[in-house]
């Protein structure tokens, strides 16, 4: 059985209210129950969201720890984001997922906010075991800025690649890529298939709000991420959370990055 890397954008899960991060239940429940009877070999890999990205992009800490105060924030993020994967996993154990949580920062160098080295022995072990294993972005130590933010959108193509994994489902709160944004623009057109023929083009169509409070480049550097693993053989299918049972059974759901041919 092939493993596979699904990763979930933090927006999708996440919610802000009264000032305060909280995990979108409904979102991640029905992510959750659509895992809950899955048996094949994978990854959860996790985004921020409202537990990581205003603390971190108030603070400066996405690109260095200096004062006292950053690297109380450089902690503190941590923190709010292991409560995040404890939320998670615990919402998965319910469901009878062996969900084990995986810190990726303890065991990650980053160089100028890009991952140059982390860990995957221990990874590899946990899937051999039919565990679950559940990583996340969060800060992470940087040789040359101190800290960093580690993205999810870096460790499912580093995982991928040093697993060997064939296949990566970015879960999002839109079925795939489209021409425009389509929660604003209903002349919108989905893309079904990007392959090395249209995938240079395909960037133009993607923007990032300036107002946005992402620390780690919006929807522009996650197709950049993608792009960098469909060239080493990753097949890539970007879903709506509602479509993960049929991306898991293999359906023409979203979008799929295709590189091979």
């Amino acid at each position: 059985m092939e493993t596979t890397i699904i990763k979930i954008a933090g927006s999708v899960i996440t919610d802000r209210k009264f000032g305060q991060p909280m995990l979108n239940w409904m979102n991640f429940g029905s992510i959750a129950s659509q895992l809950k009877n899955y048996r094949d070999p994978y990854i959860l890999i996790h985004g921020a969201g409202s537990y990581g990205h205003p603390l971190a992009k108030k603070s400066g800490i996405d690109k260095s720890v200096i004062s006292n105060a950053q690297l109380l924030a450089f902690a503190k993020t941590q923190k709010m984001q292991n409560k995040l994967n404890c939320l998670i996993c615990g919402s998965l154990i319910k469901k009878g997922v062996p969900a084990f949580p995986a810190q990726a920062s303890s065991h990650a160098i980053l160089e100028r906010g890009r991952l140059v080295k982390m860990e995957t022995e221990a990874m590899a072990g946990l899937i051999k075991l039919k565990l679950v294993p559940v990583s996340y972005g969060v800060p992470a130590f940087d040789s040359a800025w101190g800290s960093a933010i580690l993205s999810s959108d870096q460790i499912a193509p580093y995982l991928a690649k040093k697993l060997g994994i064939k296949k990566i489902i970015e879960i999002s709160d839109v079925d795939g890529i489209y021409t425009a944004d389509p929660k604003i623009n209903k002349k919108a057109e989905q893309i079904k298939n990007i392959g090395i023929d249209n995938y240079e083009k395909v960037s133009q169509y993607l923007s990032n709000n300036p107002s946005t409070t992402d620390v780690t480049g919006g929807i522009k550097q996650k197709y950049i991420e993608l792009i960098a693993a469909a060239k080493f053989g990753v097949v890539v299918q970007i879903i709506h959370f509602k479509n993960l049972s049929k991306a898991l059974e293999g359906k023409n759901v979203g979008t799929t990055i295709d590189l091979s041919n």
